[in-house]
């Protein structure tokens, strides 16, 4: 187990090293630092490396910045613009997610009601007509149109909700992420 100077675990520690605390933060954003966004590359990286470490233990955020920001704003509420940002960004994909989820139930809706009435149809043409050839082919297309109707569905609450729901959870464990801010001398640095 790696540790740190102060007998700290590394493990799940997310390190980055800035030369000033504005890199950290989206310039354009026009809020001060406490509610302002982490700057794109900033939050791929931080994303990117979290999604890496284990899930059974909390993360840890080191921001190196040289010993002259100790005093910017900024710096002494990092810990609490970092937890608002992916607060934020955990909300946003709940919310994506829900979408997601109002959208399977609409289409599962219509695939249901596709298929009842691919079935019925499937069923008054057999009744209808003689059995064999070109009815029965008829008959077998409107089932496979029923059936392929629920496509969309069964993949929205099978396969498609994951990834929204993984990235929530990183998001959330981001928000609760420690961070840490450790100063180095401009003139020592390699």
């Amino acid at each position: 187990m790696q540790t740190n100077a102060l007998g700290g675990d590394l493990s799940n520690a997310i390190e980055i090293r800035l030369d000033d605390i504005s890199q950290l933060f989206e310039t354009k954003d026009p809020f001060p630092f406490r509610e302002r966004d982490l700057a794109t590359d900033a939050d791929a990286y931080i994303s990117g490396h979290a999604s890496e470490r284990p899930g059974d233990l909390p993360l840890e955020l080191v921001v190196h910045l040289p010993s002259e920001a100790a005093n910017v704003e900024g710096v002494r509420s990092l810990d609490k613009s970092v937890s608002n940002f992916f607060t934020h960004r955990a909300a946003a994909v709940a919310r994506e997610l829900g979408e997601l989820f109002r959208a399977g139930r609409r289409s599962l809706a219509v695939g249901l009601a596709v298929l009842a009435a691919c079935l019925l149809a499937g069923q008054v043409l057999s009744a209808l007509t003689p059995r064999g050839g070109v009815a029965h082919f008829i008959e077998e297309g409107f089932i496979i149109v029923g059936w392929v109707a629920l496509w969309r569905p069964l993949e929205i609450f099978l396969y498609d909700w994951w990834p929204l729901a993984q990235k929530r959870r990183l998001y959330q464990r981001l928000s609760e992420a420690r961070v840490t801010v450790r100063f180095y001398d401009q003139a020592n640095r390699l």
